[in-house]
């Protein structure tokens, strides 16, 4: 039955529960993802009962064209956010790399899950089995569809070839192992990892020879920003640590305007009680780079919010109400300033030109 714009269920017993609907994408690591978190929401309210949903998206669809020329932002979250707009899902799943770092009004990130480990990874065509990218032959072809890969590794590994690779993982890997196009291809350590496929990871790429992209390896829910019963409920679902590292990245990449179409790759930490965020930016075929690091404290001294700071504000997409707002402004700064440093020494320039070719390919 519903009733405004929730629904309800009745069980044999007379006992009405809400239901929750929960939209994913279609792909099998999607439905792993949003398995993971319903569990967790199980777990935490046994009295709900929660509903799976899946829809195909638009980047789902378009798989001939790389990722980066099709220049849609919202390419995987479009059509999970129109049902949501129109009441027939409740809250959304997504990769938090997929979210643009400006939300549709109406819209905000509720959750964002402890990160799984958020590096890329590099799986090698069976062939080559035991050697790293360092190792391989001269001319051996590298399939990613990231520009930000590409452009860190070709300076790295000037002796490999990088060629666009599109599909989801399952066709990305059969592309790789059945036939001889590739000698590797360069893939999230975390969706191998939720897939099961850790056995297929050759080499993890540290942050000196490939930098990961913004809120890469975390999970977010993704909610209509009036609907606090549900805000509420998937708040709890948040990890301090990974909420910080991640408004700091997506405020360093919306002060850059950069999207998929541009090559811009970060790395932060937290230690000590101080977020450290390290943030680069590319040409595409990487000889050219910024590349700067700064911090901010995160103590215990800036988790209590002073008066005037408000909790519940978005920021960059992501209300996070039991966190910190001091915390959270001091992060949001952090990634603002970082970006401004790099602009200052020319990051508009870089990326300029690298949109110009990638547009020109």
């Amino acid at each position: 039955m519903e009733e405004g714009p929730y629904k309800y269920i009745r069980d044999g017993n007379g006992q009405v529960s809400r239901v929750i609907r929960i939209g994913t994408r279609q792909s099998q690591l999607a439905r792993i993802q949003t398995d993971s978190v319903a569990d967790k929401l199980k777990e935490l309210y046994s009295d709900v009962r929660l509903e799976i949903i899946g829809m195909t998206t638009t980047g789902d669809k378009i798989l001939d064209t790389a990722l980066s020329k099709i220049g849609e932002k919202s390419l995987f979250t479009k059509e999970l956010e129109n049902a949501l707009e129109r009441n027939e899902v409740d809250l959304v799943v997504h990769s938090l790399k997929d979210l643009p770092t400006t939300l549709p009004p109406g819209f905000t990130i509720g959750a964002v899950l402890k990160r799984e480990n958020p590096h890329d990874a590099v799986v090698l065509h069976p062939k080559h089995k035991g050697k790293t990218l360092e190792t391989l032959p001269e001319n051996s072809v590298i399939g990613t569809s990231s520009l930000r890969r590409a452009a860190q590794l070709k300076k790295r590994f000037p002796h490999l070839d990088f060629k666009d690779i599109r599909g989801n993982l399952n066709t990305r890997l059969r592309k790789l192992d059945e036939k001889d196009d590739f000698a590797a291809i360069i893939l999230a350590a975390a969706g191998l990892k939720r897939m099961g496929w850790e056995n297929r990871i050759s080499q993890i790429l540290d942050p000196e020879d490939c930098m990961y992209a913004v809120g890469q390896g975390a999970l977010a829910i993704e909610v209509r920003a009036r609907d606090e019963d549900i805000l509420e409920m998937v708040s709890v679902l948040h990890d301090p640590d990974t909420v910080l590292r991640c408004i700091a990245e997506r405020a360093f990449l919306r002060q850059l305007e950069g999207g998929c179409s541009v090559p811009v790759a970060v790395h932060t930490q937290v230690k000590d009680s101080q977020l450290h965020l390290t943030g680069a930016v590319y040409s595409l075929d990487g000889s050219d780079s910024l590349k700067e690091t700064m911090q901010t404290s995160i103590s215990a001294a800036a988790q209590k919010s002073p008066e005037g700071v408000d909790e519940l504000l978005q920021r960059v997409g992501v209300t996070a109400s039991k966190i910190s707002g001091e915390a959270q402004d001091r992060a949001e700064r952090l990634g603002i300033d970082l970006a401004d440093l790099l602009l200052s020494k020319g990051a508009k320039e870089i990326l300029t030109v690298a949109r110009k070719l990638n547009d020109a390919r």
